[in-house]
């Protein structure tokens, strides 16, 4: 730690060289007993962790203009001002612009004892307010970063007759400094929307990692489908694969081992067939609403790399038919990887079996209630601690007629 001292009592100043002095530094503590030497040294050199100062020297008017000459300087170092007993009353005016601690001076000199354990006290204060200023920015700089995400992501959804469509996204949240929470800016994706011949694109997308190359990641996705809407992608794995291939080809997205998983899925409700296809993303979850039976609508295996993993990766579709009066759950795995911790350490998930009890318990509510009880029981499942992965659902209906 450097110390810039500005003293008045040349006599003093071994003195208060020998108590700052710590370490193998000879050099760590610099005193100067000349008024102009010391807003020099302390207006043109970055190099002081801490200042301490007499406040009346020369004088106390000319003490406090060089006082705030060094707080426009160097705002962020922690000075501390030395008074004598009688003037304490003086300091008021340094306090309230920024003073950072004083020390009253008594006429035996014992102060001096306390100089070290003053100037370094001064010195963690100030490094805290840094580490709360750094935290409240990384707040915002994420804030920022999820409003970008969260503009893609469709806020209504239009569904076709005999349909109900909802669907939702969650950032997940971690405590910085002080335990205040941050919600994260993630890489989930949903989207739904319509191709020419009325069948209806239902999509769930999840980058790898958090923050800004997530959601960049997450974007680039979307900028490549929202390009192409066509006729010709109504295949599923024929889409998946020419995103996959051009996303190969990105950096922001595979550097550093990064990835996306996908399921794309192409619903038409005239027959009622969803043809789908995954990329590395857990497959649907079909629920007969008569009887609360739940199934996955494929096996793992038909899951293929994530992407952005491997550019001539191999996709493949699948088919299910969705039956009058069921639940199409798609998610991100945020959902079933939400974690508890008990306290003898060990560690369990939501995961599918939570998924399941939900679904059946919901089976009578509303679509968009039944939606929310997944993100409630998924997160009550956590004790307190909150998901750590974004999450993201999309749940479809079919109907009675």
């Amino acid at each position: 730690m450097r110390i810039l001292v500005g003293w008045d009592e040349p006599g003093e100043a071994e003195l208060i060289q020998m108590y700052l002095n710590v370490g193998d530094n000879p050099d760590a503590t610099i005193v100067v007993t000349d008024p102009e030497e010391f807003r020099r040294l302390a207006t043109t050199q970055d190099c002081w962790n801490a200042m301490l100062m007499s406040v009346s020297h020369p004088d106390i008017d000319s003490a406090y203009a060089v006082f705030q000459e060094i707080r426009e300087y160097r705002p962020e170092c922690p000075i501390v001002g030395a008074c004598r007993m009688h003037d304490v009353f003086r300091i008021a005016r340094f306090l309230t612009n920024g003073l950072r601690s004083y020390i009253p001076r008594d006429e035996a000199g014992d102060y001096m004892f306390l100089l070290s354990a003053i100037m370094d006290a001064a010195l963690k204060q100030a490094d805290a307010e840094r580490e709360r200023e750094v935290a409240e920015k990384l707040r915002r700089e994420i804030d920022s970063v999820r409003r970008l995400q969260e503009s893609i992501i469709p806020q209504q959804i239009a569904s076709p007759n005999g349909y109900e469509i909802v669907a939702r996204y969650e950032s997940s949240q971690i405590r910085v400094l002080g335990g205040q929470p941050v919600t994260m800016a993630g890489g989930d994706y949903y989207d739904a929307f319509f191709l020419p011949d009325d069948t209806i694109v239902l999509l769930v997308g999840d980058a790898s990692g958090h923050g800004m190359k997530a959601c960049m990641s997450i974007m680039t996705m979307h900028t490549l489908i929202q390009m192409i809407r066509t006729e010709r992608f109504r295949d599923p794995a024929t889409l998946v694969a020419y995103i996959n291939e051009r996303l190969c080809k990105q950096k922001i997205v595979n550097e550093d081992g990064g990835f996306i998983t996908l399921l794309y899925g192409v619903l038409d409700p005239k027959t009622n067939i969803l043809t789908w296809s995954s990329a590395g993303h857990p497959v649907p979850m079909l629920q007969n609403m008569i009887t609360g039976e739940i199934v996955n609508v494929s096996s793992d295996d038909a899951c293929g790399l994530p992407l952005g993993v491997f550019d001539a990766a191999e996709f493949s579709a699948q088919q299910v038919e969705i039956p009058v009066n069921s639940r199409l759950l798609f998610y991100s795995d945020g959902l079933a990887e939400a974690f508890s911790n008990a306290p003898d350490g060990s560690h369990s998930e939501f995961g599918i079996p939570g998924i399941t009890r939900t679904m059946k318990a919901s089976v009578d509510l509303s679509l968009p209630v039944a939606l929310q009880q997944l993100f409630d029981d998924s997160n009550a499942f956590t004790q307190g601690q909150g998901r750590h992965d974004d999450t993201s659902m999309l749940l479809l209906e079919r109907r009675s007629v």
